[in-house]
């Protein structure tokens, strides 16, 4: 007795700790979180999604101080010779529908990943791979053709179930809208424009959730969310610092005002051939903009000027060419290009207006205000600079758009891919031969001297030759409800401030 006595305790115990926590009415504990709408869920082929953490794995994952650790891999090993990552995955993870975790699945998922008729933007990150080996069920390995010291950071790449998508068209398949993977929670119902449900998954490999569900409700618009969070409606929910406020100090609510690398900046499309004609006009463009009147006016303090892409990391070059706001020195370039004031207060050059249109998504609040306000600021030096929210995207023929990248892990993240020439996530057709060589040299050593040389002459040439005029980093203003436990505040979050659930399972509601 005395030995089966321990025993059926810890049975009872996991059994409640995976059992489910009712509410006052009687259901299972819920988390509802105020999300924008999804057409779709495909973590091999959109970033940026907050939902995929919830349903997916990668073969290693990041701990809240944004440092790589184990995830569906327990260990590996790296042979510096042969250029070859060994991976060795945990015993006994099965997918959502109960078939077991496999390395085909990850030599499955990073092929898909690499294979260029299915246009992954992530596909840069897997360039270096040669050859991909499945050593047996448990264990895969992969060659690289050179160095890559960011590829750790690039296996936390969801893995996707080779039985399910194999044959399957990587953009389109119906699995992107019931999709199956290895994550704490998995996806029950979805209906579209209105929910997601996810309930946990109770053989979670780091242990079964305590939340039993998590509804992703959409709400698109910043007002309706900060109302329903109010009512009470929503748990949580990512607002735009105006409705954000509105909830500090306030009695039932947390405000988590979160450090991010997110920047916005405007894209100059070098595709268009505007910028062919006066791309030695960026710098005074970059001049024009008072990006502290901007954090001021339309973040409320709740952010940071931008210069470059790297400054919430190791690798950042404090010393490069800022861009000041400086409408005077903005002027004198115009001018020294041969730009002559018009009786309409706007420059001209060559018999043409200096003026372009600045893109934007629609439903991001944050983006329209700080394009509207870069716009202002620009047409009060004469560039006659307008705002347009087209109802969709055209990256090859817009003239310019208030893009958003950031990434608080390794400086190869969202810098090879985003600005090397003919890169996945190059929208811009942005190309210069020292940042693609700067670029590459970085990331194939493990020096942090060498890689702090190369990443300083990339941000310096990044500065004399302007892809963006960078203007802030803005902070995540994620509000919620007081019952809800677990958040890590102090975790530097990702674009879109994606990176809050990283701990999911570990928190907690109560009634």
């Amino acid at each position: 007795m005395r030995k089966i006595f321990p025993l059926l305790l810890a049975a009872c115990l996991l059994l409640a700790a995976c059992g489910s926590t009712p509410d006052s009415a009687g259901e299972p504990a819920a988390l509802v979180y105020g999300s924008a709408d999804y057409t779709r869920i495909n973590p091999a082929m959109d970033e940026h999604c907050e939902i995929n953490a919830l349903l997916f794995n990668g073969l290693t994952a990041h701990d809240g101080s944004n440092q790589v650790v184990p995830g569906l891999a327990e260990s590996w090993e790296y042979d510096e010779t042969a250029c070859t990552y060994t991976f060795h995955l945990r015993e006994g993870i099965a997918w959502h529908d109960g078939q077991p975790l496999t390395a085909e699945d990850v030599k499955f998922t990073i092929e898909a990943i690499m294979d260029p008729e299915n246009g992954s933007e992530n596909a840069p990150n897997y360039e270096d791979v040669e050859e991909i080996t499945v050593v047996n069920s448990q264990t895969v390995a992969f060659r690289l053709s050179a160095p890559n010291v960011a590829f750790l950071e690039y296996m936390t790449m969801a893995v996707l179930p080779r039985h399910l998508l194999e044959g399957e068209d990587m953009q389109s398949s119906d699995f992107f809208r019931a999709p199956v993977g290895t994550g704490p929670y998995k996806l029950v119902s979805w209906d579209p424009g209105q929910s997601i449900v996810l309930e946990k998954n109770p053989d979670y490999y780091l242990g079964c959730p305590q939340i039993d569900r998590i509804i992703f409700k959409i709400v698109a618009d910043d007002n309706a969310q900060a109302i329903q969070l109010e009512s009470g409606e929503l748990d949580l929910a990512l607002l735009d610092p105006r409705n954000a406020r509105n909830f500090a100090d306030r009695e039932g609510f947390v405000c988590y005002d979160m450090r991010t690398a997110d920047y916005r900046g405007i894209l100059f499309n070098f595709w268009n051939d505007y910028w062919t004609e006066n791309r030695d006009l960026i710098p005074a463009v970059c001049c024009a903009i008072d990006r502290e009147a901007i954090i001021s006016s339309v973040l409320l303090g709740q952010g940071e000027a931008a210069y470059g892409p790297l400054q919430q990391n190791v690798y950042n070059n404090p010393d490069v060419e800022r861009y000041d706001y400086d409408p005077a020195r903005a002027r004198e370039i115009l001018e020294a290009a041969g730009c002559v004031m018009g009786e309409n207060g706007f420059y001209t050059r060559n018999g043409q207006e200096i003026g372009f249109v600045i893109s934007v998504m629609a439903g991001e609040q944050d983006r329209i205000d700080i394009a509207q306000a870069a716009a202002q600021q620009l047409r009060d030096v004469g560039v006659n600079c307008t705002v347009d929210l087209p109802a969709q995207m055209d990256w090859g023929g817009q003239m310019a758009c208030l893009i958003g990248w950031g990434s608080p892990f390794d400086a190869d993240d969202h810098t090879y891919k985003v600005f090397g020439t003919d890169k996945g996530a190059n929208y811009s057709g942005y190309s210069n031969e020292r940042v693609d060589e700067y670029l590459t040299l970085a990331r194939q050593s493990d020096d942090p001297a060498v890689r702090q040389e190369y990443y300083d002459l990339f941000q310096e040439e990044l500065a004399a030759d302007p892809p963006y005029a960078f203007i802030c980093y803005i902070d995540a203003n994620y509000v919620a409800s007081s019952r809800l436990q677990g958040v890590a505040p102090d975790t530097v979050l990702g674009h879109h401030g994606v990176g809050i659930f990283w701990n999911v399972q570990e928190w907690t509601i109560s009634e």
